[in-house]
């Protein structure tokens, strides 16, 4: 198994092949996709990684950084209709100038994606919600998965005790919280599991320390951190915010109640802002009097954070991150003392 944090640069690549995906399949058009069976060389590289197709010749995604389109290009073409694998090599010049680590081969597997199946892995990757892709390992049969916990399911791998254990590893590997890919065996059959979890963007919107102190945080989580501090900006950022993402409100104008608007509305992410009880009065208000209702009122987080008792900037944005943390696992955020749950995610 290979398992790691998305960049952001891999992340841009994800909802690209899930526009793609998403678009082929309203359009009824048949799609196929490439993947790594087996690899053994090229270093550190993205888990993951996919090539979709038509077969009127469209395809968007990568393998390799396309050091291998020799042999994944073909593959493609016939995997809209019949999978197939193929392998390939590269050297150690061709690899290094593509980016590579360094030099390596490959199995590839080509299979057919169904179009409900090619829909909901393209809605997922494209909305930034966690999401799964499991085959045979002969390509014979796709299921997807998406959403939280995986929950979503389309398609069979062909009985459904097979269906259960690869489920049932796919949202493993899904709740440690980064991509990965894996070849098993579900219940006797050989499968390839490719699971991507995007990574957390936390758009911090306003000047001081205590957005210095939730970047920080941030690079901790692994997540990325955007900062902005103009307004207009600020709201383009967060129409692009997915249900993976983060906005922290600091700035107290009522000028960016426009952020929280295209947010809140948006039913994406998760919303939160600074402020006083009192400022946090004002805002609601303004926001109510701006068409935002109850429902959606309902998901801001303001005061946002735990209730740590912190005074310092840093401490702020661990309570910050904390109740995001919180939220997304369906905990209270009270000590692990008297809590009923897990202890462990």
């Amino acid at each position: 198994m290979v398992s790691r944090r998305e960049n952001a640069e891999e992340t841009r690549h994800r909802r690209q092949v899930g526009e793609a995906l998403r678009r082929w399949a309203e359009q009824g058009r048949s799609s196929g996709v490439v993947r790594v069976l087996q690899r053994h060389g090229f270093g550190t590289v993205a888990t993951g990684q996919l090539l979709a197709g038509t077969a009127e010749g469209d395809r968007v995604g990568t393998v390799f950084e396309g050091t291998l389109d020799a042999v994944a290009l073909p593959l493609l073409t016939s995997a809209v209709s019949t999978p197939g694998t193929a392998n390939g090599h590269v050297t150690e010049p061709d690899a290094v100038a593509a980016g590579l680590a360094c030099s390596g081969g490959a199995q590839l597997l080509g299979h057919p994606l169904p179009a409900p199946a090619a829909a909901a892995l393209g809605v997922a990757l494209v909305d930034g919600e966690p999401c799964a892709l499991a085959s045979t390992v002969d390509g014979s049969a796709v299921l997807v998965a998406a959403g939280p916990g995986l929950a979503d399911v389309v398609g069979t791998l062909g009985a459904t005790e097979v269906d259960e254990v690869a489920l049932a590893r796919m949202r493993e590997l899904a709740w440690v919280g980064a991509s990965a890919t894996e070849q098993g065996d579900a219940a006797g059959t050989p499968v390839l599991l490719d699971v991507w979890v995007p990574v957390t963007t936390m758009l911090i919107v306003g000047r001081g320390a205590i957005g210095a102190a939730l970047a920080a945080q941030c690079g901790l989580l692994g997540w990325v951190a955007r900062t902005e501090t103009e307004l207009a900006p600020s709201v383009v950022a967060a129409k692009e915010l997915t249900a993976a993402d983060v906005l922290v409100l600091l700035d107290h104008g009522p000028a960016f109640d426009a952020v929280l608007v295209e947010l809140l509305r948006s039913g994406r992410g998760f919303c939160g802002a600074l402020g006083s009880r009192h400022t946090q009065q004002a805002r609601r208000r303004r926001l109510r009097a701006a068409g935002i209702t109850e429902e959606e009122l309902a998901r801001l987080h303001g005061p946002v954070g735990l209730d740590l008792g912190a005074a310092t900037p840093a401490e702020t944005a661990v309570s910050v991150v904390g109740e995001v943390l919180a939220v997304r696992r369906g905990r209270s955020g009270g000590p692990l003392a008297t809590a009923a749950g897990r202890i462990g995610g």
